[in-house]
């Protein structure tokens, strides 16, 4: 079967949309939270999340919207920690990290389920994503992508100068716990396509490539999501002409491997000639 062929299954059509949406959505909330030195957040609300897709199997309901619903309370419960000082960031996400991905094994196995039933949620499982997927992650995918773009400049005063921000007026904790609440949105949105433990990377990675070519905050935020859809588009071709079924992987790969290039190529360009 040719690539062209392989393509015109309705099954990698799928695959296609839910790769586009996930590769603009993922780097526009993680540029600000790359901006507010929070990139390990994505991995915190994705453990958390796991809790939520071990509810939605034992109790034989969407594990996407029971995934939705716990990630968006982690994510405001990390922010307002964080926010009011008593546990600094890094030990928030370390109690999301093994609170979230313990309570998610613990409810799998309360309801007489294997712990390897979350394999396609931890993982991903772009192939097999049905059509009441690619709408909900449109859907949810849209939300933060328009959110993202719309309130650039509120959410980036916020993400780089509290104080800042404070004086012009704008309302500060609202802005933090709406980045948390899309982050957490980001999260979900992917599980089904790169799944929880590895969609911090295509919302960190992008944005670090773009970061070491740009200038200003909205062409990074513009060229992030264009690397993220690259990376997403482009693990699902490779890994579909190759046979290889890990599409994650080889997209998160290939955002890395772009990443490392482009690092080498700026240091070598700018190392004084001797």
């Amino acid at each position: 079967m040719t690539p062209v062929d392989l393509f015109a299954l309705p099954f990698m059509q799928r695959a296609l949309i839910a790769a586009v949406f996930v590769g603009l959505a993922a780097p526009a909330i993680g540029t600000y939270l790359v901006q507010r030195r929070l990139a390990l957040m994505g991995d915190g609300i994705g453990h958390v999340a796991v809790t939520g897709v071990a509810i939605g199997l034992v109790t034989s309901t969407s594990p996407t919207w029971t995934a939705v619903v716990v990630a968006v309370l982690g994510a405001v419960l990390l922010e307002t920690i964080r926010e009011r000082g008593h546990t600094n960031g890094d030990v928030a996400l370390a109690l999301l990290f093994y609170g979230g991905l313990a309570g998610g094994v613990l409810v799998t196995g309360l309801g007489g389920q294997s712990a390897s039933s979350l394999q396609t949620y931890l993982f991903g499982s772009i192939l097999t994503i049905s059509i009441a997927d690619v709408l909900v992650t449109m859907v949810l995918a849209t939300v933060v992508a328009v959110l993202a773009i719309g309130l650039a400049p509120q959410l980036f005063a916020v993400s780089h100068d509290q104080e800042f921000a404070r004086v012009a007026g704008l309302q500060v904790r609202g802005y933090n716990l709406l980045v948390a609440v899309l982050a957490a949105l980001s999260v979900t949105v992917a599980m089904r396509t790169v799944g929880l433990l590895l969609v911090s990377a295509l919302m960190v990675v992008p944005v670090a490539t773009a970061q070491q070519v740009t200038r200003s905050f909205r062409t990074t935020l513009v060229a992030a999501m264009g690397l993220g859809v690259v990376a997403s588009l482009g693990g699902l071709v490779i890994a579909a002409g190759y046979g290889y079924r890990a599409t994650a992987l080889v997209g998160v790969g290939l955002s890395t491997a772009g990443f490392a290039v482009l690092v080498l190529s700026v240091a070598l360009h700018r190392r004084p000639a001797r």
